[in-house]
């Protein structure tokens, strides 16, 4: 069966990925790889919220990660750490989606604003003591102060249509009652809300909702969610847990008025979420495994597009995958229910093997916020008291920041497989864009950790004179920054490619990524 995988041609149309597979080379040894830029055909716009932020109530992603209190040692501006602050700066975020998550399941709006605040029981992350110290007011601040828009989940789980459309209208209303406490509460001006998401994870801790009673939940509380004249918000209806196609069908064909797009969550999960495996101690069939499921991002776009495709024909209606990146068991010695996790060069080959399908996917994929960014998951961001690291994953991300609202190029590739036991994924993923002052970037990312992979590259349509770039690599496939040694793993210029009468030859080291500037 591997075999009449490997001999396979998988093709599509035009801008999509062709992945002609051929037989991996042995370790050690060089693999080719064919691919066509299209500068004369330009695709999508690619959306800068691709590059959201995602900060939950969860373990120290918020407080000693983002928020610290008041007579805390670590410098903060009002509480938000200015290391951290200046860090997520260097990425330009664009959006920040919050307070969750299955913790915005159980959030009542009202508890985080004022000065008497109740503390509560974290029921969904670690049983921990909830303060509400990171409220509404210090949400909006931290935001602000990052020059980035607020993206914020309300409570559709146990809370009631009219909780909804009232806290809607304390953050966003010039006057009236609600604005008046608002001003009582420290913030006179009204807040700017663009993206408001209605509950999430309906079929899960949201609810545990049927398909269909949960798109008439969204067209209920979508009704109520009102903005003064002149104002919009884009409201997303909680989308679908990975392939149930079901779920995506029946919301949009049922929702699609009252909406603006639709969620998607999917994470890569090595193992089994019973069976989760370490983020710093694997083989390769661990790292393989991880690519390959990874990939699975592919899949799953290409088929909720096309079953939005169906009822949006003109792509109003956006595919926000708000929950993505791997998933692995705890660090040792920590809380399990803080899901705190390091970080390797195997997530930074994730990281940009998913930012090159959502770019391939701009015209249906318009936002997206990895999980999560600070000390959860796959973090952009660690933190130990007042230390703090970027991680590999933040390096891809600030490598990819001109991608940030430019235009798809689309391309063509043909790739080696990579395979290892039962996983195969394409050895090669790439994307291209044109920014907005007309320079073309092309992002590759090798799965393979051992093939050195030379990419032939025909470029139609681009005229260019130089290219320069960056890699991202390691010396083992779980390289990792620590707070001992934080910059193991950091961007280094790259040499390994070469203009040509006939294109650009890229040399692309194994378990790498790498981003190239033409000019």
């Amino acid at each position: 069966m591997l075999e009449a995988i490997r001999q396979a041609v998988v093709a599509t149309v035009a801008g999509a990925l062709l992945v002609s597979v051929t037989p991996v080379a042995a370790q050690g040894q060089a693999a080719t790889a064919q691919m066509t830029v299209n500068g004369d055909q330009p695709g999508a716009h690619v959306n800068r919220e691709i590059f959201t932020q995602f900060a939950e109530h969860l373990g120290h992603g918020i407080y000693e990660g983002v928020w610290v209190p008041p007579g805390s040692k670590i410098p903060n501006v009002r509480g938000v750490r200015t290391d951290v602050l200046a860090a997520l700066k260097e990425l330009a975020v664009p959006v920040v989606r919050w307070p969750g998550g299955c913790f915005a399941d159980e959030y009542h709006w009202r508890e985080g604003v004022g000065k008497k605040r109740p503390v509560k029981i974290n029921t969904h992350w670690g049983g921990v003591t909830e303060p509400n110290s990171f409220g509404t007011h210090e949400f909006m601040h931290f935001v602000q102060q990052l020059g980035a828009d607020p993206y914020v989940s309300g409570n559709v789980g146990n809370g009631s249509p009219e909780e909804m459309a009232e806290w809607v209208e304390y953050m966003t209303s010039p006057a009236g009652t609600l604005a008046d406490e608002r001003g009582k509460n420290g913030h006179k001006a009204a807040w700017k809300l663009p993206y408001f998401g209605i509950g999430n994870e309906l079929w899960g801790c949201g609810g545990n909702m049927r398909a269909e009673y949960a798109a008439d939940v969204t067209r209920r509380y979508a009704t109520f969610i009102k903005t003064p004249e002149g104002t919009k918000i884009a409201k997303f209806a909680s989308g679908a847990n990975t392939d149930d196609y079901n779920w995506t069908e029946v919301m949009v064909r049922e929702t699609a008025r009252q909406i603006d797009g639709i969620t998607l969550h999917y994470y890569t999960v090595p193992g089994s979420f019973k069976n989760k495996q370490s983020a710093t101690q694997f083989d390769e069939s661990g790292w393989a495994e991880t690519m390959a499921k990874s990939y699975r991002m592919e899949e799953l776009v290409t088929k909720h597009s096309a079953i939005m495709d169906k009822y949006d024909p003109a792509k109003r209606l956006w595919l926000v995958v708000d929950e993505w990146g791997t998933w692995y068991l705890n660090e040792p010695g920590t809380n399990p229910g803080f899901l705190y996790q390091q970080n390797t060069v195997r997530d930074a080959v994730v990281a940009a093997m998913n930012l090159n399908i959502f770019a391939k996917h701009a015209d249906r994929v318009k936002m997206t916020a990895i999980a999560q960014m600070v000390n959860v998951l796959q973090a952009m961001i660690l933190t130990d008291g007042a230390k703090m690291l970027k991680t590999p994953t933040y390096h891809v991300f600030h490598m990819y920041k001109p991608w940030q609202d430019a235009t798809n190029i689309p391309i063509e590739i043909k790739s080696p497989w990579y395979s290892k036991d039962q996983w195969v994924v394409p050895a090669v993923t790439a994307s291209a864009v044109r920014d907005k002052a007309g320079q073309v970037h092309i992002g590759l990312a090798n799965a393979d950790p051992n093939t050195t992979i030379t990419v032939t590259t025909a470029l139609t349509g681009i005229t260019a004179t130089t290219v320069s770039g960056t890699v991202l690599t390691g010396g083992a496939m779980n390289a990792m920054n620590t707070f001992d040694q934080p910059n193991t793993v950091v961007p280094q210029p790259f040499t390994g490619a070469q203009l040509g009468t006939g294109g650009l030859t890229i040399t692309l080291p194994p378990k790498s990524v790498v981003v190239l500037d033409l000019k």
